[in-house]
């Protein structure tokens, strides 16, 4: 990090557990104040106490992504308090069922749209005035290889982080010549409860964990950052 994010105001989706919990930490470590987004009140606050301890700041949000209504009233309440958004990281998700096409449940195929692409979409038509207020708003949606290699059984999941990445791209694409810069993180296996839901007979051991990939993302987040339609797939610092 060669930029402090101090006195920026970010705002994590999924920030309960995994990667959404350890970027929200940092975030808030380097100076952020975060807006924390997820379904259940008590990891929120789990999350908050880490970022006491720490010294840092947070604003709690329990919502269901699925409640696309209070998606357009976040951005609202974002501008009347803050007048702006600094940074957005689009991390929640789902997996879905891995299942052959001819059997996926179609509630469970709604579903992953629903969170994976259409939250994402409404978030961004929420939150585009507000990054657009910011010296240097900074947007990083959450990818995964799968939505390029297409896997037997993982339709659900491949098709909407697919769709995710088209969404994030156009909306780059639509961002030239403005202080945003648009872009997509792709962790690989990490050690997390949708990695361990995907491939329950994996060794979570030998995953990284959430905490060794934060730091590509707040470069990503941070207003020192170029990078612009780029997905940039997680490499780990040589010799760790």
């Amino acid at each position: 990090m060669t930029n402090s994010l101090s006195n920026r105001i970010a705002l994590v989706t999924g920030a309960s557990r995994g990667i959404g919990r350890a970027a929200a930490i940092a975030l808030a470590k380097q100076g952020a104040h975060v807006i924390l987004v997820a379904r259940t009140v008590g990891g929120l606050e789990e999350v908050d106490d880490e970022i006491q301890k720490a010294g840092g700041h947070a604003t709690l949000v329990p919502l269901n992504l699925r409640d696309f209504d209070a998606l357009d009233r976040l951005g609202a309440s974002i501008f009347e308090r803050w007048g702006k958004l600094d940074a957005f990281l689009g991390n929640a998700g789902v997996l879905g069922t891995l299942t052959p096409i001819a059997h996926l449940d179609p509630k469970v195929f709604q579903e992953a749209i629903d969170v994976n692409v259409t939250a994402n979409y409404r978030l961004l038509r929420s939150l585009d005035p507000l990054l657009r207020k910011s010296d240097a708003g900074r947007v990083c949606f959450v990818s995964t290889g799968a939505a390029r290699m297409h896997i037997p059984f993982w339709s659900s999941y491949a098709v909407t982080k697919a769709a995710l990445e088209s969404l994030a791209l156009t909306y780059a694409a639509e961002c030239e010549g403005t202080n945003i810069k648009v872009n997509l993180f792709s962790p690989g296996p990490t050690r997390t409860a949708m990695r361990a839901k995907a491939m329950p007979g994996e060794d979570p051991l030998t995953l990284k964990t959430p905490e060794d990939v934060v730091p590509a993302i707040l470069e990503l987040l941070s207003p020192s950052c170029t990078k612009q339609s780029e997905l940039v797939v997680f490499s780990p610092v040589k010799g760790t």
